[in-house]
C-alpha cells in the first residue's frame, strides 16, 4: 500500500472528540422539534383547506371560528287576521296558484287520496308526493307570498287540521303553497 505524506490535518488533538460537523453526537430531543414543525405545517394546511372549502361552498362546516357572522333573522310582523278563502272557485286565475302536497305520515298513498279530494273540491293542485320524513306529527301549510295567506287559511279550514307558516320563497320553490300532512291529520279521521 502506498504511503502518502502526512500534514497537520491528519493528526488530531487529543481534546477533540469528533471529526467534522456531521459526525457529532445528536443532541437529545432533537426529533421532537422536527415532529412539532411537521405537526404545525399539517395543522395549517388542514385548517386552511377547511376555511377555503367553507368559503367556496358558502356553507358552515360546523367549525366555530370559521362561521360567518349570522345575519339577524327577521320575523314576520303579525298582521291583521286575514279572512280564510274557503271557496276555491273564488280564487283569481291571475294569481296562478299551485298547491303541492307532501305526505309526512306513515300511511302510504295518503298524499294521492288527499290531493284528489282537494282537486275535486276545486283547489289548484300540483304534485302530491311522500315527504322525506315519514314521522311528522303536525300538519303545516307553508306559503311564501304574504298575499296567499287567505288561501293557506282556507286550506286549514278545508283539511280540518293544520297551521299556516310564512316561509322564504326558496324553501318550496316549485309551489306557492305546500301542504305537509302530519299524523294529526290521521287523528281527525278524514
Amino acid at each position: 500500500m502506498a504511503s502518502y505524506p502526512k500534514d497537520r490535518y491528519d493528526e488530531l488533538p487529543d481534546d477533540v472528540e469528533r471529526v467534522g460537523a456531521h459526525r457529532g453526537p445528536k443532541r437529545r430531543g432533537r426529533g421532537w422539534i422536527g415532529f412539532a414543525w411537521a405537526l404545525l405545517a399539517t395543522g395549517i394546511l388542514v385548517f386552511g383547506g377547511l376555511f377555503a372549502l367553507s368559503q367556496y361552498l358558502g356553507d358552515d362546516l360546523g367549525i366555530p371560528f370559521f362561521a360567518s357572522p349570522e345575519e339577524p333573522v327577521s320575523t314576520p310582523k303579525p298582521t291583521e287576521a286575514v279572512e280564510p278563502l274557503t271557496d276555491p272557485a273564488t280564487i283569481d286565475p291571475a294569481r296562478a296558484l299551485v298547491i303541492d302536497l307532501l305526505n309526512g305520515t306513515s300511511e302510504n298513498g295518503l298524499q294521492a287520496t288527499v290531493a284528489d279530494e282537494l282537486r275535486t273540491a276545486g283547489w289548484p293542485m300540483g304534485s302530491a308526493t311522500p315527504a322525506s320524513a315519514r314521522d311528522i306529527e303536525d300538519t303545516f301549510i307553508y306559503y311564501s307570498n304574504p298575499g296567499d295567506e287567505d288561501v293557506a287559511s282556507g286550506l286549514v279550514s278545508t283539511l280540518g287540521v293544520g297551521e299556516i307558516r310564512l316561509v322564504e320563497a326558496d324553501v318550496f320553490p316549485a309551489a306557492h303553497i305546500t301542504i305537509v300532512l302530519g299524523s294529526d291529520y290521521l287523528a281527525t279521521g278524514q
